[in-house]
């Protein structure tokens, strides 16, 4: 056995089979790969890598076998389903490109519009050529087995005899309650340090029963495992959805879709030997390469260094509801059209309304839940007593808190300019057109047939509207600025000078940027 030091779990043991797996040049990938991705820039504590997450979860995916195999030998668990589930946790995040999610949920479908590719089809493709290519002994029936954990799909492979609980260690569709949300959320929490969380992994795997064919916890739990779903929505609220994370995951895909004709970094996903070079060193294969068709993507990248960035015109977070329709009234389009209905006041905002442009506005819609959409998870786990064992439950309210959220789900929309020359503008037609919204997302706007001008000309409301909640779509007063507004930069030229010039002290001049 070797050891590997995990500053979450300590010392963990992998057997000499385990690490074939882990010494070859497809996993040792996972060294170059953020977990966090573009998260990093903002928390430098977060400088973790798939590398380590995934030798964590390895090992507490064999935990949780072991123990269940260990605590109930009616389950008939053999040595062989315990390392099958451990490889399947090795293996989980294979198929993770550059930056992780910005790879596979915004550049792939950007570059190549139509095709549906998941970076869960990429860790499939790269297991199978790390068995073939590094000789790896592994019967037919195991590696479809592994692949069907990682995919936590029992359907996906061919022996229906496996047994369904397995797939619920590495990858569980029933709840998400899995071993990778139990290393992630603790990793993650850890070296950002925004988030207290007094989850004890050992204590969930050491309580965990299958009874009816699948994973139960002892109902003593229930606030924990509520607590883990709640920290999941702070840590995709506070974190990984960060304003300036954002704005630099859509810099990079800028990045990389301006450079895509040169460098062809989308048909890598097709092919093995190629995408297994593929990690966040791109970019700095864009920055090093002297080819002058590469010079606008090396341009937005060194904006990314100079902290030049993508600046939030403004935010608002909406009901579950809205989820899948604020497109339809916020887009590119709408806003410049709303915003050309302002009346500039000077020779600046005229030549600004005139070169603004749908390139300028960037939409932003983020999903947040607790991790089963608007619905409480914990009704989707089972639960059992130390007086009765062998029998599962659903949790009612009163067993564990009569403090739940009404709600577990919420869409927060943020609007994006590339150029802060058209901060303000932006703005201005965003919030006309917020104005005008209807009163729930199933109702349309009025078309051009009705009494009222069809969009944008009628978002010129003189007073909000109240949604189906009651509440009225105000503005935001904290992020309300006029539409001639201009943010300062960190390179304008005007805080360079004040700098020179003495004027800024240097806790002036790091609030200025």
């Amino acid at each position: 056995m070797r050891m590997f030091k995990d500053s979450i779990h300590g010392y963990m043991p992998f057997s000499p089979k385990i690490c074939a797996f882990i010494d070859t040049a497809h996993f040792q990938r996972l060294r170059f790969v953020k977990q966090l991705g573009t998260s990093y820039r903002v928390w430098p504590g977060a400088a973790h890598n798939r590398f380590e997450h995934c030798l964590g979860v390895a090992y507490l995916a064999r935990c949780m076998a072991e123990h269940l195999k260990d605590q109930q030998p009616e389950l008939g668990i053999t040595d062989r389903d315990v390392e099958c589930v451990q490889v399947a946790g090795l293996c989980h995040d294979l198929g993770h490109g550059p930056f992780s999610h910005v790879w596979d949920g915004q550049f792939i479908p950007a570059a190549l519009p139509g095709k549906y590719w998941k970076h869960e089809d990429a860790s499939e493709m790269m297991f199978d050529d790390l068995v073939v290519k590094n000789n790896i002994d592994l019967p037919e029936n195991d590696i479809q087995f592994i692949k069907a954990l990682i995919a936590g799909d029992p359907s996906s492979c061919s022996d229906n005899t496996e047994k369904p609980f397995l797939f619920e260690i590495v990858a569980n569709r029933r709840n998400g309650i899995d071993v990778d949300k139990f290393d992630y959320i603790a990793r993650d929490t850890k070296v950002t340090s925004d988030i207290a969380s007094s989850i004890c992994t050992d204590r969930l795997i050491n309580c965990a029963r299958v009874i009816e064919d699948q994973i139960c916890y002892d109902i003593k739990d229930a606030n924990m495992l509520f607590e883990l779903c709640h920290t999941r929505y702070s840590l995709h609220k506070l974190i990984y959805s960060h304003k300036t994370a954002r704005a630099i995951e859509y810099m990079i895909v800028d990045a990389l879709l301006a450079a895509e004709s040169v460098m062809h970094f989308a048909g890598y996903v097709t092919d093995p030997g190629r995408y297994l070079h593929l990690t966040d060193s791109i970019i700095e294969l864009i920055q090093m390469s002297n080819d002058q068709n590469l010079t606008e993507a090396q341009a937005i990248l060194n904006r990314i260094t100079s902290r030049d960035l993508y600046k939030t015109v403004d935010y608002k977070v909406f009901t579950w509801d809205w989820k899948g329709h604020l497109r339809k009234f916020f887009n590119p389009e709408a806003i410049v059209s709303a915003a050309r209905l302002h009346k500039p006041e000077n020779d600046e905002e005229r030549v600004a309304l005139e070169e603004l442009s749908n390139h300028h506005v960037i939409i932003d819609e983020v999903v947040l839940h607790y991790g089963m959409g608007n619905g409480n998870p914990v009704d989707s786990i089972r639960f059992y007593s130390k007086r009765k064992p062998q029998e599962c439950s659903k949790a009612e309210p009163g067993d564990i808190s009569s403090l739940m959220p009404a709600t577990f789900g919420e869409v927060l929309l943020r609007i994006y300019t590339r150029d802060i020359r058209f901060f303000g503008l932006i703005q201005h037609g965003y919030r006309l057109i917020l104005q005008g919204l209807p009163s729930s997302p199933e109702e349309e706007l009025p078309t051009s047939g009705s009494d009222q001008p069809s969009t944008p000309t009628r978002f010129g409301a003189a007073s909000p509207v109240r949604s189906s909640s009651g509440r009225v779509f105000s503005n935001n007063s904290f992020t309300t600025v006029k539409p001639g507004y201009v943010p300062p930069s960190p390179t304008a030229e005007h805080v360079k000078r004040k700098w020179e010039d003495g004027v800024l002290s240097p806790c002036k001049k790091l609030r200025s940027e």
